[in-house]
């Protein structure tokens, strides 16, 4: 045996499920074809974890974050239908439809299923459709449909404690939203030094269909539809 094999460290191999095999594929075709750039904002999270706690004491409907975040995203979109796009084929192709897709971690992989005109459902109505689509991710029973027709994709590592991070565009939709934990923070208010929930949110654009400006606008507005969320129970 040569010293460099001796040196290698052991391993065994096995066959990459299909699931794998499709995100490689997809995540690998986004990051080499798609210009991707980032705007990260910080957002104070005092109120909208206050209007979470109202809601889910009122009754057994429990509402968790990610419904709140799919409802605000939505809002922002329909102020901003120019950030729901796509760049295909050398054309712009502007979503009349706000579907948002929501990254679902399975054994094995991620899937995306998708809740439709979500600018026209209610936040109990979103949350009841989202509850179920994670449901049939999670025990395997998506149909292709459920996956399909996302204009726009919410991903959500702050359960696992991570502050911050950069997600890759699922194409062929131009903006994917990914959201970090709520971090307790000091915070300097009239002067004075206090604790306060900070979340960052990250958003990765395809420089193709959408410039900064524009979605740096769609962000502040998300920041600002989070950090006075009464607009998300009307």
């Amino acid at each position: 045996m040569s010293d460099e094999k001796a040196l290698e460290p052991r391993f065994h191999e096995e066959s990459a499920p299909l699931l794998r095999k499709v995100i490689a594929k997809r995540m690998l075709e986004s990051k080499l074809n798609i210009p991707h750039f980032y705007l990260t904002v910080d957002a104070d999270m005092e109120k909208l974890v206050a209007l979470r706690n109202e809601l889910n004491s009122s009754g057994e409907r429990k509402i968790s974050f990610n419904d709140l975040l799919i409802k605000a995203i939505a809002i922002s979109l329909k102020k901003h239908p120019e950030c729901n796009v796509s760049y295909l084929d050398e054309k712009l192709r502007y979503y009349e439809d706000i579907n948002i897709c929501l990254a679902v971690a399975i054994e094995g992989g991620l899937l995306t299923p998708v809740i439709r005109n979500c600018d026209s459902k209610t936040l109990f109505e979103i949350s009841d459709e989202s509850k179920q689509l994670v449901e049939k991710a999670r025990n395997k029973r998506l149909r292709p449909r459920d996956s399909m027709g996302g204009t726009f994709t919410l991903t959500n590592l702050g359960m696992f404690g991570i502050e911050e991070f950069m997600a890759i565009i699922n194409p062929p939709q131009a903006l994917i939203l990914a959201v970090g934990a709520i971090r307790d923070v000091p915070v300097v208010e009239d002067g004075k030094v206090g604790v306060g929930k900070r979340m960052k949110m990250t958003l990765s654009c395809d420089h193709r269909a959408v410039d900064g400006a524009m979605a740096a606008a769609f962000l502040a507005d998300l920041k600002s539809i989070v950090e006075n969320p009464e607009e998300l129970v009307k």
